[in-house]
């Protein structure tokens, strides 16, 4: 089993001593993951880009980014179990699909956005 699915387990198994799986809705882990993605950028607001990569260096903020990513992927790891999503392999499948759109030779150092797909 791979390390998000033994991740997954162990939230299934969480939800279910506590008996949260009925709080655990589609509606309510997206929300629940996008409030704790507005407490990561919380962190990251006022930051200058500058300041913002050299964010691990102080080891309180280091401390908080942690939490904050960990919050944010135990939710969506969540998430994807309850929707029946295998996450790693839907994340290959939109790789590969970004690598079709934004070829290296038409995007190299580009940061604009390719057409929508047709």
């Amino acid at each position: 089993m791979s390390e998000l699915g033994e991740l997954a387990g162990r939230m299934r198994r969480f939800a279910r001593d506590r008996d949260w799986e009925r709080f655990h809705t589609p509606k309510n882990l997206a929300m629940a993951l996008a409030g704790e993605a507005g407490e990561l950028l919380a962190e990251l607001q006022w930051l200058t880009p500058e300041e913002s990569s050299r964010v691990m260096d102080d080891p309180e903020a280091a401390r908080r980014l942690r939490s904050e990513v960990a919050d944010v992927t135990l939710y969506l790891v969540r998430l994807a179990d309850v929707l029946g999503i295998d996450l790693a392999a839907a994340a290959h499948v939109k790789l590969d699909e970004s690598d079709r759109r934004y070829t290296v030779e038409d995007y190299r150092g580009s940061a604009r956005k390719a057409p929508p797909l047709s």
